[in-house]
């Protein structure tokens, strides 16, 4: 009975987050005058990279490739890579020209500061000595169609907006990732559901990493990143210090803009979700409890209960079960169709959120372990998921 209650409200009082149609508007619903490059408000694309030269081929020309009416520039930021990252990037941008590339390196990150942030920290400086309107912040793994900067840039403009983020479509190929991804994205917008961070005024504030336009005016006034510097949920940080100095904020699901970083294994998975969950429960054993009671009231009850009660006759049970289920595998087949999966995985969404429930535990345990939030040869022993207060 608690689980259908609790499906019930989350169908209908969280924001209808299951649906998938926060997208950006089609281009001619911006009114953004056709005129000279005048026109178009410069813009620097700051690019966070370590260790990404098996990425960086399929991904760094279609940031080079950008068809964009005004100044447009690229700074990639080596963070310490060991696989010439650095160095591919300089012959991917002789060899496919585009938009000009300043590759850099800021070296070690300093005291408190996470690796990624520390890399923004620079590209943004060197940024800002051009002077952009603009800073497009997105992973060393996210590809971009051709003109996704120009519409981020145009709905930005049409919708005074000071950050509007898209969610990159990530790679579902493996077995693996079909399972789990788009869980992935599913459980994100039931946590923060993208209709709250869209209406003006809310409370509710996140973006995703992968994809974040952002207006330089109001990354000053907010201090970005120097304010979050700590933070390992950086996206959530970032759109929270915006909105918490007043600017407006917007974030979807992505159509034209893809991760290509491939995820084969669990393993892999494992180690994507398991590095930052207990950093976004605050370090808190209390919500830690809370959040698998939780996870197993809303996600695992439904098939035991239908379980218990087609075994021991309970039909009230069983019926309870089935309803709950049926609304959890409902909400579930939007995110599907939006990845161009088949809705045979709907039902299967109590295993998948069984793994997650585990790597939410991992991640506890590796926090307690003084592991903390590892990525890529770094260890963060006790990072916040989100600026203070």
């Amino acid at each position: 009975m608690g689980s259908l209650a609790a499906w019930g409200w989350l169908l209908l009082g969280q924001g209808f987050f299951w649906r998938t149609d926060q997208r950006l508007p089609a281009h001619e619903e911006y009114h953004v005058p056709e005129g000279p490059a005048a026109c178009w408000p410069s813009v620097a694309v700051v690019v966070p990279a370590r260790d990404e030269a098996a990425v960086l081929p399929a991904s760094l020309p279609s940031l080079l490739a950008q068809v964009y009416p005004g100044e447009a520039e690229v700074f990639l930021i080596d963070d310490g890579s060991e696989d010439g990252t650095g160095v591919l990037a300089r012959e991917l941008s002789a060899r496919y020209g585009g938009l000009p590339l300043t590759v850099a390196s800021p070296g070690e990150p300093g005291p408190g500061w996470t690796g990624k942030l520390w890399a923004l920290r620079h590209g943004i400086a060197l940024a800002r000595a051009h002077d952009p309107e603009y800073l497009l912040l997105t992973d060393a793994d996210i590809a971009h169609e051709p003109d996704s900067l120009r519409e981020l840039v145009a709905a930005a403009r049409a919708h005074e907006l000071d950050l509007v983020s898209q969610m990159a479509r990530l790679r579902v190929v493996s077995l693996w990732e079909k399972l789990v991804v788009p869980a992935f994205v599913y459980f994100f917008a039931q946590l923060y559901p993208f209709r709250w961070i869209n209406r003006p005024g809310g409370r509710t504030a996140a973006a995703a990493g992968g994809c974040v336009l952002l207006r330089t005016e109001a990354a000053v006034r907010a201090r970005i990143p120097d304010s979050i510097h700590q933070a390992v949920i950086d996206d959530v940080s970032l759109a929270r210090a915006i909105r918490r100095d007043g600017g407006r904020i917007w974030l979807g699901l992505a159509d034209r803009v893809d991760s290509v970083r491939p995820y084969p294994r669990l393993a892999d998975l494992w180690r994507m979700v398991s590095r930052s969950a207990y950093a976004q429960l605050r370090h808190n054993p209390l919500v830690l409890a809370g959040t698998v009671a939780g996870l197993a009231v809303i996600y695992l009850a439904p098939p035991l209960a239908l379980g218990v009660g087609v075994s021991a006759g309970d039909t009230a049970a069983g019926w309870l079960g089935f309803a709950a289920w049926a609304v959890m595998t409902a909400t579930y087949i939007p995110m599907l169709r939006y990845y161009r999966q088949t809705l045979a995985l709907a039902p299967l969404l109590p295993l998948t959120a069984s793994l997650y429930l585990l790597m939410t535990v991992d991640s506890a345990v590796q926090h307690y372990r003084g592991r903390g939030a590892a990525w890529k040869g770094r260890t963060y022993t006790r990072p916040r998921a989100t600026p203070d207060p």
